[in-house]
């Protein structure tokens, strides 16, 4: 097998045009570098240096094996940068599984932040419900799971940082009759619900506080997959809605939604990032983390 330490040696005195230089830029003695460079004449059976005055020269099969050692040690030098961007979180995949809030309303701006400082690390996200990304984060799917709802909920298998909270409201269009107003949540429950699928947090989490205050759960003849087609529904008219308040604040500072004031009811929403417990992260996804981190502890 060719020793490519030699090889190397060659390579870095034919760029450098001298034996001594190369010494000098390796480290090594002249002596070493010298044996080196005549055991691999030897083991190949071709000449390389030849002296020239007081240094030497490259023969003419030397100068065609420089064009060879170029390329090799280019490519040699891309791996190992390849190697080091990888380490350092510049290289890599982070898988995401994040359920309908954070996707919509908080990933965007946090994966335009990570990629303007690590481009070349390649990201795939699902949006899915609360139950769906913990499933696909505990079946080795995903890698982070960013999750909306109760920390409380999840298995003894993830390991949850909560990010900052935000309360549930009970929104209905401008000019339904319970708009600003204060009601009890018996009233509230005789209202159609528009809701997201089973699986959703918030949906869980409305149904459990009938539960709570022994109150029959409201009818949801009407639910869609996705967070902002329900809210749309609502601000059409159709029904009311139990939602983050960070989801729909906008919408109701700009009167296209109304809040419905339930008496005795406060309810907060857990923003968290979910990984599997004891099981160590890649460095892209440990930046991916730090840079969410950040983000967080700035806006919230």
């Amino acid at each position: 097998m060719l020793n490519m330490h030699a090889l190397y040696l060659f390579h870095t005195i034919a760029v450098q045009g001298s034996v001594t230089r190369a010494a000098n830029l390796l480290n090594i003695s002249q002596p070493a570098i010298t044996a080196q460079i005549k055991k691999l004449e030897k083991e190949i059976g071709i000449t390389l240096l030849i002296p020239q005055g007081r240094g030497i020269a490259l023969t003419s099969e030397a100068k065609e094996l420089l064009g060879f050692t170029q390329r090799i040690f280019a490519i040699t030098g891309q791996v190992e940068q390849w190697i080091n961007e990888y380490h350092q979180g510049q290289r890599g995949q982070i898988r995401l599984a994040a359920t309908y809030l954070p996707a919509h309303f908080l990933l965007p701006a946090w994966i335009a932040k990570f990629k303007q400082q690590y481009e070349h690390v390649d990201m795939t996200i699902t949006t899915t419900n609360s139950t769906d990304a913990l499933r696909q984060l505990l079946q080795m799917d995903v890698d982070i799971a960013i999750y909306g709802g109760l920390a409380e909920e999840q298995t003894a298998d993830i390991q949850a940082e909560e990010l900052f909270r935000d309360e549930l409201w009970f929104v209905v269009a401008p000019n339904h009759r319970y708009a600003g107003q204060h009601i009890s949540i018996q009233e509230m429950m005789k209202e159609p619900f528009v809701m997201r699928e089973q699986g959703s947090s918030t949906r869980e989490r409305l149904l459990a506080l009938c539960r709570t205050h022994n109150t029959p759960p409201p009818q949801i003849p009407l639910q869609f997959n996705g967070l902002p087609e329900a809210i749309q529904a609502v601000i059409a008219g159709y029904g009311a809605n139990f939602v983050s308040s960070f989801v729909v604040r906008d919408y109701v500072e700009r009167g296209q939604l109304a809040r419905v004031f339930v008496n005795d009811v406060y309810l907060q929403n857990s923003i968290a990032i979910c990984t599997r417990l004891h099981e160590p992260l890649s460095i892209a996804s440990q930046q991916f983390i730090y840079t969410i981190r950040q983000d967080s502890s700035i806006l919230y």
